[in-house]
């Protein structure tokens, strides 16, 4: 599986992590359930539902998951944008500083 769920950051950049370690995060959990094999209820249980519901995808995730357990499988898709430097010059918070 070569699936990624996508997030797009506060900086505005878009990174994705891969499905397949949510989905073995998932199998992990539940395998307690199938003799305590990881692979049969990654095979019977967590990838048909992940197959036909993306959103149990994200819901294990967010639910069960931290940043740090995609520690470097994490990849950049898309860079921040540019910003609108006229748009902040409007509209952007004002101050004054010395």
């Amino acid at each position: 599986m070569h699936k990624y769920m996508t997030v797009e950051m506060p900086d505005g950049s878009k990174w994705g992590v891969p499905v397949e370690m949510i989905a073995r995060s998932r199998a992990a959990h539940y395998a307690s359930e199938f003799d305590g094999d990881v692979e049969r209820s990654l095979a019977e249980d967590t990838m048909p539902l992940f197959e036909s519901d993306d959103y149990e995808i994200e819901d294990w995730a967010v639910n069960n998951m931290d940043w740090s357990d995609f520690d470097g499988h994490q990849v950049k898709l898309a860079e921040a944008p540019a910003p609108d430097f006229q748009e902040a010059w409007l509209s952007g918070a004002k101050g004054y500083a010395a």
